[in-house]
């Protein structure tokens, strides 16, 4: 019988795009001399060459009508940290694959270890270690007082004797710590390579779905903040979550990009402390660590973060520009939206900056996706130009388009109250949003016109 003809690709080094041909420079991430040639296959194991028909849904099912489909929604249980729970959706869908990714010591195997240990008093739990000795784990642990007997560990990196171990133990939670180093005999890649991450994950996550088993990924990620490895692997587990550093080392955040189970881009806040990873109850604390005296420049903006609201500081400094081509820096922010509010702000506000350098900032490091800081961006710049500090109980939020009106935004009340509760006393929002009934403690203005809101402050 003739040998199956081994197919080959090549792979970036540094972000894991795949190419049929060598090239010099990565067309994602545009680095250089970074393709290598890897061979993908084809698997020399007959088990692995029937998962690989099998899909990476687990049991494949016949033919159905969608009214026939079991609508019944999936049972969750909670992973003893809200935080945690409300990035994921609720809790731990059984028989999902997360996928947790992060820089360096951003604190994946913290977060998770703690998880497990709480998990394991209820039900089995198994942490697989592959970078750490079981030793150094357990040295955290007594570190961190987590509650140790109940906990299984094992340190492997074959994921056929991972799930040879499972299929005895029968764990309601898996954690393979990382992905990147596991890998399947009969795939011809050495571990980290494209072939044996995608291989190894998709036959993780099979085994979970046919058992209703949580599995815990934890992955690497590259220089640019984005997942090493093939993007299949982004396909093939449900949620994806990823864990980084703000502006203030202490803090954590941890955020959903996918989520089959839940709602994407919803935010959590952690601290870093000597006992671990500790949840932040109420994050807009943290970033509203403001100056004793009022500055020019500073604004309180309230964003929608997945199912709650965010009060976040964004500062603006406005200064005459040395260069013939003024900048507009941001950070936080989206480059090319400033540039169009400051055209807006040129056009409907009589507000010149076409000399000016423009930078703004959203302090503690929030990345603003949503356009509800268009009006507070804007103001910050006007009151940075003008040098005139706005009252520190001052708020605002709204849209602002292209023809100078400002735009109602999702879940104005929420915001408003949620601002309320922290002191604010006095609110410049979209007309739209201005509640029907009056929110003690609070003035607000509603405007329409960019204008109407360069006149209120």
């Amino acid at each position: 019988m003739a040998k199956a003809k081994s197919r080959k690709a090549y792979v970036c080094t540094e972000c894991g795009s795949e190419s049929s041909k060598w090239q010099g420079q990565c067309p994602d991430c545009k680095a250089w001399n970074t393709f290598k040639e890897v061979n993908l296959g084809p698997a020399a194991s007959p088990s692995i060459g029937a998962a690989n028909k099998s899909g990476f849904a687990g049991t494949l099912s016949g033919l159905q009508t969608l009214s026939e489909v079991d609508v019944a929604e999936a049972p969750r249980f909670s992973s003893g940290t809200s935080e945690f729970d409300r990035v994921l959706g609720g809790g731990f869908v059984k028989g999902s694959a997360v996928l947790i990714g992060g820089h360096p010591g951003a604190g994946k195997s913290t977060i998770l270890l703690q998880v497990l240990c709480h998990v394991a008093q209820s039900m089995n739990a198994l942490y697989v270690s592959g970078e750490e000795s079981l030793q150094q784990i357990a040295a955290r642990a007594k570190r961190l007082d987590l509650p140790a007997d109940r906990l299984k560990m094992l340190a492997e990196t074959s994921a056929e004797n991972i799930v040879a171990v499972a299929e005895q133990e029968k764990p309601g939670v898996i954690v393979i710590d990382s992905i990147q180093v596991m890998y399947m005999n009969g795939v011809d890649a050495a571990p980290g390579g494209v072939a044996q991450v995608r291989e190894s994950a998709a036959f993780l996550t099979r085994f979970a779905k046919q058992t209703g088993t949580v599995l815990l990924l934890v992955g690497h990620v590259t220089k640019d903040n984005s997942l090493a490895g093939p993007m299949t692997l982004s396909h093939i587990i449900d949620t994806q979550i990823m864990l980084g550093n703000t502006d203030d080392s202490r803090f954590r955040v941890m955020r959903a990009t996918k989520n089959r189970f839940g709602q994407v881009n919803e935010l959590g806040i952690f601290a870093m402390t000597e006992r671990g990873m500790k949840e932040v109850k109420n994050p807009s604390a943290i970033f509203l660590s403001r100056a004793s005296e009022p500055t020019s420049g500073s604004i309180i903006n309230v964003l929608w973060e997945g199912t709650r609201p965010l009060l976040v500081e964004i500062q603006a400094l406005v200064v005459d520009s040395q260069l013939g081509n003024p900048r507009r820096v941001t950070v936080g922010l989206d480059q090319n939206r400033l540039a169009m509010l400051l055209a807006i702000l040129t056009r409907h506000g009589g507000i010149f900056t076409s000399d000016q350098d423009v930078f703004l900032n959203v302090v503690g490091g929030v990345k603003v996706t949503e356009t509800s800081a268009d009006l507070a961006g804007l103001l910050a710049v006007v009151s940075s130009l003008r040098d005139t500090a706005l009252p520190q109980d001052l708020f605002a939020f709204g849209e602002v388009g292209l023809a100078g009106e400002i735009r109602p935004v999702a879940n104005g009340q929420e915001r408003l109250i949620e601002a309320a509760k922290h002191g604010f006393r006095r609110a410049i929002v979209p007309a739209a949003n201005k509640p029907r009934k009056p929110i003690e403690g609070l003035t607000v203005v509603g405007v329409h016109k960019l204008s109407e809101a360069l006149e209120a402050i």
